[in-house]
Protein backbone atom coordinates (compact mmCIF):
# COMPACT_ATOMS: atom_id res chain seq x y z
CA UNK A 1 0.00 0.00 0.00
CA UNK A 2 2.78 2.41 0.93
CA UNK A 3 4.74 1.60 -2.24
CA UNK A 4 1.64 2.23 -4.35
CA UNK A 5 1.08 5.59 -2.64
CA UNK A 6 4.70 6.63 -3.22
CA UNK A 7 4.51 5.50 -6.87
CA UNK A 8 1.32 7.52 -7.40
CA UNK A 9 2.79 10.63 -5.80
CA UNK A 10 5.95 10.28 -7.89
CA UNK A 11 3.93 9.84 -11.09
CA UNK A 12 1.87 12.95 -10.35
CA UNK A 13 5.02 14.94 -9.61
CA UNK A 14 6.78 13.80 -12.79
CA UNK A 15 3.75 14.34 -15.04
CA UNK A 16 2.86 17.80 -13.70
CA UNK A 17 4.62 20.60 -15.63
CA UNK A 18 6.96 22.69 -13.49
CA UNK A 19 5.12 25.88 -14.44
CA UNK A 20 1.90 24.48 -13.00
CA UNK A 21 3.64 23.66 -9.73
CA UNK A 22 5.08 27.18 -9.55
CA UNK A 23 1.64 28.67 -10.22
CA UNK A 24 0.15 26.64 -7.38
CA UNK A 25 2.72 27.89 -4.88
CA UNK A 26 3.24 31.53 -5.96
CA UNK A 27 0.51 34.14 -5.62
CA UNK A 28 -0.44 35.91 -8.86
CA UNK A 29 1.04 39.39 -9.20
CA UNK A 30 -0.86 42.37 -10.52
CA UNK A 31 0.36 44.18 -13.63
CA UNK A 32 1.68 47.03 -11.47
CA UNK A 33 3.60 44.60 -9.25
CA UNK A 34 5.17 42.94 -12.31
CA UNK A 35 6.12 46.38 -13.63
CA UNK A 36 7.82 47.30 -10.35
CA UNK A 37 9.79 44.04 -10.50
CA UNK A 38 11.14 45.10 -13.92
CA UNK A 39 13.12 48.03 -12.50
CA UNK A 40 11.16 50.98 -13.96
CA UNK A 41 13.38 53.87 -15.06
CA UNK A 42 12.55 57.53 -15.75
CA UNK A 43 12.12 58.48 -19.40
CA UNK A 44 10.95 61.59 -21.21
CA UNK A 45 7.55 61.19 -22.87
CA UNK A 46 8.85 62.77 -26.09
CA UNK A 47 11.48 60.03 -26.38
CA UNK A 48 8.77 57.34 -26.51
CA UNK A 49 6.67 58.94 -29.25
CA UNK A 50 7.16 57.10 -32.53
CA UNK A 51 8.81 54.01 -31.03
CA UNK A 52 7.63 50.62 -32.35
CA UNK A 53 5.71 48.30 -30.04
CA UNK A 54 6.73 44.68 -30.57
CA UNK A 55 5.10 41.41 -29.52
CA UNK A 56 7.04 38.48 -28.07
CA UNK A 57 7.87 37.26 -31.60
CA UNK A 58 9.47 40.65 -32.41
CA UNK A 59 6.66 41.54 -34.84
CA UNK A 60 5.61 45.18 -34.91
CA UNK A 61 2.16 45.75 -33.43
CA UNK A 62 2.19 49.49 -34.06
CA UNK A 63 3.86 52.75 -33.09
CA UNK A 64 3.36 54.99 -30.05
CA UNK A 65 1.25 57.99 -31.06
CA UNK A 66 0.89 59.72 -27.68
CA UNK A 67 0.91 59.08 -23.95
CA UNK A 68 -2.04 59.99 -21.75
CA UNK A 69 -3.09 59.97 -18.10
CA UNK A 70 -6.60 58.64 -17.45
CA UNK A 71 -9.10 59.86 -14.89
CA UNK A 72 -7.99 56.93 -12.67
CA UNK A 73 -4.43 58.39 -12.74
CA UNK A 74 -3.17 55.49 -14.91
CA UNK A 75 -0.73 56.13 -17.75
CA UNK A 76 -1.53 54.60 -21.13
CA UNK A 77 0.32 54.51 -24.43
CA UNK A 78 -1.84 55.27 -27.43
CA UNK A 79 -0.59 52.91 -30.11
CA UNK A 80 -1.55 52.93 -33.78
CA UNK A 81 -2.31 49.20 -33.93
CA UNK A 82 -1.79 47.74 -37.36
CA UNK A 83 -3.91 44.70 -38.03
CA UNK A 84 -3.52 41.93 -40.57
CA UNK A 85 -0.82 42.84 -43.12
CA UNK A 86 -0.55 46.36 -41.61
CA UNK A 87 -3.96 47.17 -43.05
CA UNK A 88 -6.28 49.73 -41.45
CA UNK A 89 -4.45 51.00 -38.40
CA UNK A 90 -6.47 52.30 -35.47
CA UNK A 91 -5.50 53.81 -32.11
CA UNK A 92 -5.78 51.65 -29.01
CA UNK A 93 -4.83 52.29 -25.39
CA UNK A 94 -2.11 50.09 -23.90
CA UNK A 95 -1.50 50.25 -20.12
CA UNK A 96 2.02 51.34 -19.22
CA UNK A 97 2.23 48.39 -16.80
CA UNK A 98 1.88 45.95 -19.73
CA UNK A 99 4.97 47.13 -21.62
CA UNK A 100 8.69 47.64 -21.11
CA UNK A 101 11.38 49.48 -23.02
CA UNK A 102 14.26 47.66 -24.69
CA UNK A 103 16.59 50.10 -26.40
CA UNK A 104 14.70 52.00 -29.11
CA UNK A 105 11.65 49.74 -29.04
CA UNK A 106 8.87 48.85 -26.64
CA UNK A 107 8.09 45.23 -25.81
CA UNK A 108 4.52 44.23 -25.08
CA UNK A 109 5.03 41.82 -22.19
CA UNK A 110 1.65 41.46 -20.50
CA UNK A 111 -0.67 42.14 -23.43
CA UNK A 112 -0.57 39.50 -26.19
CA UNK A 113 -1.24 40.24 -29.86
CA UNK A 114 -4.81 38.91 -29.71
CA UNK A 115 -5.67 41.50 -27.03
CA UNK A 116 -4.50 44.26 -29.36
CA UNK A 117 -6.81 42.96 -32.06
CA UNK A 118 -9.80 42.84 -29.70
CA UNK A 119 -9.07 46.13 -27.90
CA UNK A 120 -11.61 48.89 -28.47
CA UNK A 121 -10.65 51.87 -30.59
CA UNK A 122 -9.33 54.59 -28.29
CA UNK A 123 -11.46 57.65 -27.61
CA UNK A 124 -9.78 60.77 -26.23
CA UNK A 125 -12.61 61.81 -23.90
CA UNK A 126 -11.64 62.27 -20.27
CA UNK A 127 -7.87 61.91 -20.58
CA UNK A 128 -4.95 64.29 -20.27
CA UNK A 129 -2.27 64.11 -22.96
CA UNK A 130 1.17 64.28 -21.36
CA UNK A 131 3.55 66.90 -22.79
CA UNK A 132 6.78 65.78 -24.47
CA UNK A 133 8.85 67.20 -21.58
CA UNK A 134 7.02 65.17 -18.92
CA UNK A 135 8.88 62.34 -17.21
CA UNK A 136 7.33 58.92 -16.57
CA UNK A 137 8.75 55.62 -15.34
CA UNK A 138 8.75 52.63 -17.69
CA UNK A 139 9.91 49.08 -16.99
CA UNK A 140 13.04 47.61 -18.56
CA UNK A 141 13.06 44.59 -20.86
CA UNK A 142 15.78 42.36 -22.25
CA UNK A 143 14.31 42.06 -25.74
Amino acid sequence: MRAQLIATALAIFLLTPLGAIAQMTEPALTAEQRMQARYPQPVRVGDLIGLPVLDDSARTLGYVREIVRTNENKIELIVDYRGFLDWRSRPIAVPLAAVAIAGRQISSLDMPRKEYASAPTWQSAGVQTLPAEAMIRIALSRH
